[in-house]
C-alpha cells in the first residue's frame, strides 16, 4: 500500500511565504501590550496559532489586528482542533485560497463580516 500523502520536505509550507508578513512571538506581546507568557498561554489555549518559521515560532501578522487578535479566530482553531487539525493543517486550512470568500482565504475572510461563514465552514470539517 502507498501512502498517499507526499513527502513532509515536498509540502508547502502553509501560511504567508514573505517573513515580513510574519510576527515573532515578542512583537506579538508588544503589540498586544501583554507579557510573553500571556502569548505562549494565548497559544496553548488556542487563541493564537504559531508556528516554526527558520527555526522561529511566529504568527501570521493578519491575525493579529492592531492591539487584538481577530475576534473569530479562537472559535475557529478550536473548530479545526476538534476536527483534528494539527497546527500547520489548520494554517494550511486558512490560507488556502478560496474564491468565494473576500481577500480570497478564509484568514483574510475573518477581518470581514464573513467571520460566521468561516466558523460554519470550519465546524463542518468535523462531520
Amino acid at each position: 500500500m502507498t501512502n498517499s500523502l507526499p513527502a513532509e520536505s515536498t509540502v508547502p509550507e502553509a501560511g504567508p511565504t514573505d517573513l515580513a508578513d510574519w510576527l515573532t512571538l515578542p512583537d506579538v506581546a508588544e503589540r498586544l501590550d501583554l507579557s510573553i507568557s500571556k502569548v505562549h498561554q494565548m497559544i496553548r489555549d488556542r487563541e493564537l496559532i504559531a508556528v516554526r518559521r527558520d527555526g522561529v515560532r511566529r504568527i501570521p501578522v493578519d491575525l493579529v489586528a492592531n492591539r487584538t487578535i481577530r475576534k473569530h479566530l479562537p472559535g475557529v482553531l478550536t473548530l479545526l482542533a476538534d476536527a483534528g487539525y494539527d497546527d500547520e493543517a489548520a494554517l494550511r486550512w486558512l490560507y488556502e485560497p478560496d474564491d468565494s470568500l473576500p481577500g480570497r482565504t478564509p484568514a483574510a475572510a475573518l477581518a470581514s463580516d464573513q467571520a460566521r461563514e468561516i466558523k460554519r465552514r470550519a465546524q463542518a470539517l468535523g462531520f
